[in-house]
């Protein structure tokens, strides 16, 4: 079963990805407005266009999981994505990071290595 965990692991890091690239498109596109300007301009924010790639490829390795392995083992390791996103709120966004949610995540992630033993 452990064939699952590189699969799941890019699968992770790629829906992480689209939501670190959502965050940065967020942030470039200025206060939000309720008006056609505001949702004009986002439609050239490129960071929404690697969003949607990231998100689209995170998708497609989903269904192929979904498709080989057993749904009982393949969902609770899409939580591996917590993983990657506390490492992205230190490396890209420079958040603190406390030591609740760092026993948080190696409780996670030893719950993920429990689901594929």
């Amino acid at each position: 079963m452990w064939k699952i965990v590189p699969l799941a692991i890019l699968q992770s890091l790629f829906l992480c990805g689209g939501q670190v690239l959502l965050k940065l498109g967020l942030a470039a596109s200025g206060p939000f407005e309720w008006s056609w300007s505001f949702f004009r301009a986002q439609l050239t924010n490129w960071w929404y266009l690697g969003c949607g790639l990231s998100f689209g490829v995170a998708t497609v390795l989903w269904l192929y999981i979904l498709k080989h392995f057993p749904f009982s083992i393949a969902y609770p390791l899409s939580s591996l994505s917590y993983l990657f996103g506390v490492f992205a709120a230190l490396l890209v966004f420079h958040e603190q990071v406390g030591w609740t949610q760092w026993v948080g995540v190696l409780l996670i992630m030893a719950g993920c290595a429990l689901m594929v033993k």
